[in-house]
């Protein structure tokens, strides 16, 4: 139709004004720009205009995207790119970047997570051109050392979101450094930075009042010390992830109870160290808890349980799995709860052996559960599953059932039998 023409003075382009036409191209993605870019030139010159490209997420794309895509990209957007995902994209490296730096000065949240060639030049390069930028994502970056720290400390003032997980060089030093430049830093992820240690923690919990998110997975080396400093320097702390740091205490659960009141998110996975003690301090003083990942908790009882459903009217997601003193008793408890009926949606009690049948008899109140983790509880039935159903028809139930017979010997020896994996 005439409409959509080539023709330049096509009936769209002569009806609505310019500024509709660029409001109607900034809901379109890459590659629809891209598409309607070569419908005619009035189009290309709609497509291209640089207030469409504010956000730019090439995912999609990452086999595709080589340095000089970033390039011309970059001079596309110049001032208008606020925001650029580049999520994967391995044949990216410093030069691009240093381009892109020069020429997108507005850039407030860069993802390069996975963009392995990166090292401290690309941090060198925000840090002189990038002063707007807000949240930036490295996880995975292993070339990054303590100097792009200290860059992005000199240059980015305005950082609220770091992510150097995995970035395994950092240590002690490129945390200082980076917490004197960058006191309004409201998440911090440090998954698997395996060189930090206590001091670390204490320079966030003395320069970071503002930390809501910190993510410590797997970093082996810190204890309660380290960690007490940042529930007394982070108040407003609500999402904490200590799973694998298998030195904590009760000491910081007790210190979360007195200092972070607003605490949404825990996750003390393979803390064999943390009992009901703790634990009841915990649930008596932070009240909003939402999700709770207490995976190989070894030493936890129905106690903890009994606490969460009196003290946790919020929580949403509870793993309880290789927690093996749990028992029907506490999942009762927790049936019966303030979060039971509207709140709970998920709960995993992988291998937890005393765990049986009754324990979905005590669930199927819970209305908003959507999954339920049974894996090797050996007396769970089939029945048992069908019945929960019965009441909560949407659920997704996840469940190992061994065969009924197991397969004879070989080799005059007994062979570990397979299982057989069910998604009820």
């Amino acid at each position: 139709s005439q409409m959509f023409s080539n023709n330049d003075e096509a009936v769209i382009n002569k009806k609505l004004p310019k500024e509709l036409l660029l409001r109607i191209f900034s809901f379109l993605d890459v590659v629809t720009l891209c598409r309607c870019a070569q419908v005619s030139r009035a189009w290309n010159v709609l497509a291209l205009d640089g207030s469409n490209w504010q956000r730019i997420d090439l995912f999609d794309f990452q086999r595709d995207i080589e340095g000089r895509v970033v390039e011309n990209i970059s001079k596309r957007c110049g001032g208008f790119l606020r925001k650029l995902s580049l999520r994967g994209c391995l044949g990216v490296g410093d030069n691009a970047l240093r381009t892109f730096a020069q020429n997108c000065r507005n850039i407030e949240v860069l993802n390069l997570n996975g963009c392995t060639k990166i090292t401290d030049a690309t941090c060198t390069s925000l840090s002189k051109f990038c002063s707007k930028l807000r949240h930036l994502d490295l996880a995975s970056c292993t070339s990054i050392t303590n100097l792009s720290l200290k860059a992005l400390s000199e240059g980015c003032p305005l950082l609220e979101q770091l992510n150097i997980s995995w970035c395994d060089q950092v240590t002690k030093d490129g945390i200082q450094a980076l917490v004197r430049g960058c006191g309004g830093l409201k998440a911090l992820f440090l998954k698997g930075c395996t060189q930090l240690e206590d001091e670390a923690l204490k320079y966030i919990g003395a320069h970071c009042p503002e930390l809501v998110t910190l993510n410590l997975q797997t970093c082996l080396q810190i204890t309660d010390d380290g960690l007490i400093t940042i529930c007394r320097g982070c108040h407003k702390l609500q999402s904490l992830c200590a799973s694998g740091c298998s030195n904590i205490t009760d000491a910081i659960l007790n210190a979360l109870g007195q200092n972070c009141p607003r605490l949404r998110i825990l996750e003390v996975a393979r803390c064999s160290q943390l009992t009901d003690v703790g634990f009841t301090t915990l649930a008596r003083n932070c009240h909003e808890l939402e999700k709770m990942d207490l995976e190989e908790c070894v030493q936890i009882t129905d106690s903890t349980l009994i606490q969460l459903s009196i003290h946790c009217p919020r929580l949403q997601v509870l793993s309880l799995s290789h927690c093996e003193l749990i028992t029907d008793d506490g999942i009762r408890h927790l049936g019966n709860g303030a979060c039971a009926h509207d709140r709970l949606e998920v709960i995993e009690l992988d291998n937890c052996p005393l765990i049986t049948d009754a324990s979905l008899e005590h669930l199927k109140s819970c209305h908003s559960l959507e999954r339920i983790e049974l894996y090797d509880c050996q007396q769970i039935t089939r029945a048992g599953i069908k019945r929960l159903r019965t009441h909560l028809p949407n659920i997704r139930v996840h469940a190992y059932f061994a065969p009924v017979t197991p397969p004879p010997s070989v080799g005059g020896s007994r062979q570990r039998f397979c299982r057989c994996c069910i998604i009820l």
